[in-house]
């Protein structure tokens, strides 16, 4: 038997039992994964050490290892965030909808498990933990092919994880974790439709387009984030400049980091040498075309390719539009359709850009660094999709279940 094979049948397997598992049961897994992770904290870290260095040998920017590196802080958090799933609704037998018909025939429609869910990702070993939260909370088994640069990590997490389950008499296939990084397994991964329901992809372009176009299975588009700020003529100054600072320069290689900055032309003489002296303190170069460098001459000159790029680092673009409308045009454009926000005190302008930029997520005065599943109150998030079906935006536990309808009847026949 193959190699992914036998996990999908493991993984499938997993996932029935799981299915019936009542909430209280899947809470006390939750909880008892959370507690491992906090105990064997020095286990872990000892591999993400691993992995850094290997990182580091191979020249990873400073954002990337960011994304990679563990501490016994963010161990305690990812804990945390596995008990807060736990506290959460458990989305499963929900019954969603009721129709009577008129031939008495009494139908719900209740929510249930997608059964195995598989993701692809880069880096980030924080995903493993949230992954499983979730997948376990919503009834659903999860298959996990992470990246060389994090397998240490992964295999870490995944493995304290599963004793975890083990000494709960809880099923341990329904986190499973595909030890084979290469690219040929990666791709095979991507077609095992026989077992895996649904498929996340999480990291850059590169590897979203790929698992779009090689995948037999229903994938959800995650993650890059192109994500603009619009500084509105009607702007209040410091809050522009602080909510940029947020955005920009908290953390440089995640998704919802501002990366294009658009500003109108009536406020950007007052605006941009401000933005420029908060980003530049904080080692951000700014690129921009003639007319933003005839403002602040220092900037750097912006290429098409620049107002369309994902930077995952001290970088941002800077483009001047004549009104609103040119802002929301040029949004629309050049968006990877994840987050974006208008800085105004006009409302009417506030309303427009939230109805007509058409991303998962818009903003108006604040920054787009709350995209993300703990900050919605999801506990975390599987991903952030980019699409319109079957999801979009933080993809909390109720995004991981379909549903079915169950019909009771007395005997009806249709005639």
């Amino acid at each position: 038997m193959d190699y992914l094979e036998s996990l999908g049948i493991r993984a499938k397997r997993a996932s029935e039992v799981l299915a019936r598992l009542d909430p209280a049961s899947k809470n006390l897994g939750l909880r008892a994964a959370a507690d491992s992770l906090r105990q064997n904290a020095s286990e872990i870290l000892a591999a993400n050490k691993l992995d850094v260095e290997n990182a580091r040998n191979k020249g990873v920017s400073s954002a990337m290892i960011d994304r990679l590196m563990l501490t016994t802080e963010r161990i305690d958090q990812m804990a945390e965030g596995i008990v807060q799933v736990s506290e959460l609704k458990d989305p499963v037998g929900e019954v969603l909808d009721t129709m009577v018909r008129p031939n008495g025939l009494h139908i719900d429609k209740v929510s249930v498990p997608m059964g195995v869910i598989g993701i692809i990702y880069e880096s980030r070993p924080n995903v493993t933990a949230d992954a499983f939260a979730l997948c376990f909370k919503s009834g659903n088994a999860a298959i996990l092919r992470g990246g060389s640069d994090a397998i240490n990590s992964n295999k870490a997490i995944v493995n304290y994880i599963r004793d975890a389950l083990e000494k709960e008499k809880l099923p341990d296939d329904v986190l499973l974790v595909v030890t084979d990084t290469s690219r040929e397994v990666a791709t095979e991964f991507m077609k095992l439709n026989r077992y895996i329901d649904l498929l996340f992809p999480r990291g850059g372009a590169g590897l979203i387009q790929s698992v779009v176009e090689n995948a037999t299975i229903p994938v959800i588009e995650t993650g890059v984030g192109n994500c603009h700020i619009y500084v509105d003529e009607e702007a209040n100054i410091k809050m522009a400049v602080d909510i940029i600072d947020n955005a920009k320069t908290q953390r440089f290689g995640v998704c919802n980091a501002a990366e294009s900055l658009v500003i109108h032309r009536g406020i950007a003489k007052d605006v941009i040498p401000t933005i420029y002296e908060r980003l530049t303190s904080k080692d951000v170069e700014l690129r921009g075309a003639d007319d933003v460098r005839e403002i602040v001459s220092d900037i750097k000159c912006a290429t098409e390719e620049d107002y369309a790029r994902e930077y995952l680092g001290p970088y941002i673009s800077v483009k001047i539009v004549d009104n609103i409308d040119h802002a929301i045009e040029h949004i629309n454009h050049y968006s990877t359709h994840h987050s974006e926000a208008i800085i105004t005190d006009n409302s009417e302008n506030a309303q427009r850009f939230l109805d007509e930029v058409d991303s998962a997520c818009v903003y108006w005065n604040a920054s787009t660094r709350f995209t993300d599943g703990y900050e919605f109150g999801f506990g975390s998030e599987i991903g952030i999709s980019t699409q319109k079906l079957h999801a979009r935006g933080p993809m909390g536990l109720k995004a991981l279940t379909s549903y079915k309808y169950q019909i009771k009847g007395n005997g009806q026949i249709r005639q």
